[in-house]
């Protein structure tokens, strides 16, 4: 039923028709290898872009935070809204920006949070207009799902045909199906995408400090994912976490990730020293960075690995049973 360019969600179909949660963490847990290149894409190049914006990761998430408040409206209020209609001549005007939330909310310490926000003010980000606040315009388009949309259908098109393979689904949907499903059902998806987000930069912020560290570390990951010989193996998660470390792979270097990242040179080699003094990463004397996580490291991050890889598998359960739901109805 269309009101406005919303329509109002359909009750949930039956378990039948449903892929089951469970499979989903079953596939993805044992076929790791396989998607890491797609997962650790979608993950690394949305750093980068939400670096480039303000080069501040936190100030990115502070703006999604409140454009999110949007997207919970909408699906308090049982609406979905489709792609087009949500960035239509947007301006995002917010009730209040509470600072106490934000901080609770993001895991961000509070006075960060006062201090970052006081900043995108100064640069006309977040505007105030008597009691009014407002997300300015440049910034919700900064925030536009163009790219992040092509990562993510390529990671959900790739898990697809391993349902197929596996004899779960007995058909494959098409990438340009996936997109359209996802623009389709836009305001649910990128409700779902943005709860994934959260929880998962929240958890790796507290680990290694800021997520530029993290958006550093992650590269080396995506770099020894990439890696042709290790591409071919079917490897589950915790043979993956053990085989990536022994990656033949010709690793990254300063100037190469800041390169990528766009975060200075000098920035990038304190990240660095942090992530190799802290056994997540290896320098060689070539001064090339390969993954290298051991001892408090690897019990920590191999644990937040796998309670990510729960949230993950949430996450393509709510999308990938949506777009199931709009492909065979």
């Amino acid at each position: 039923m269309f009101i406005l360019g919303f329509f109002m969600i359909k009750s949930l179909p039956s378990i039948s028709s449903q892929v089951d949660e469970k499979i989903i963490y079953k596939t993805i847990e044992k076929n790791f290898s396989k998607l890491a290149p797609y997962y650790y894409s979608l993950i690394s190049n949305w750093l980068i872009r939400a670096y480039k914006h303000y080069h501040d990761i936190d100030k990115f998430i502070i703006i999604i935070y409140l454009i999110n408040k949007d997207l919970i409206f909408l699906r308090r209020n049982g609406l979905i809204i489709d792609y087009d209609t949500f960035y239509k001549d947007k301006t995002v005007e917010i009730e209040k920006i509470n600072i106490t939330d934000i901080s609770k909310d993001l895991n961000i310490p509070k006075e960060s949070v006062r201090r970052k926000v006081l900043e995108l003010e100064k640069k006309g980000v977040i505007k105030k207009t008597g009691k009014k606040i407002f997300v300015d315009r440049s910034a919700f388009y900064a925030a536009q799902a163009v790219d992040t949309l092509k990562d993510l259908t390529l990671l959900l098109h790739k898990f697809n045909k391993l349902l197929k393979k596996t004899k779960v689904e007995e058909i494959v949907i098409e990438t340009n199906e996936i997109s359209a499903s996802i623009k389709k059902n836009f305001s649910f998806c990128w409700y779902q995408f943005y709860k994934f987000l959260f929880i998962f930069t929240n958890r790796w912020r507290e680990q290694v400090q800021d997520l530029e560290t993290f958006c550093v570390g992650i590269l080396a990951m995506l770099n020894a994912s990439e890696n042709k010989t290790f591409r071919v193996k079917d490897l589950n998660i915790k043979k993956y976490q053990k085989s990536v470390m022994s990656a033949d792979n010709k690793g990254l270097n300063a100037m190469s990730i800041s390169e990528i990242t766009n975060i200075p040179r000098p920035t990038v080699v304190r990240k660095l020293k942090y992530l190799i003094d802290n056994d997540y990463l290896s320098i060689n004397e070539k001064k090339l960075i390969t993954v290298n996580i051991r001892g408090k490291a690897f019990k920590a991050s191999t644990n937040l690995q796998n309670k990510n890889m729960v949230n993950l598998s949430n996450f393509i359960f709510r999308l990938f049973n949506q777009i199931n739901i709009i492909n065979h109805h």
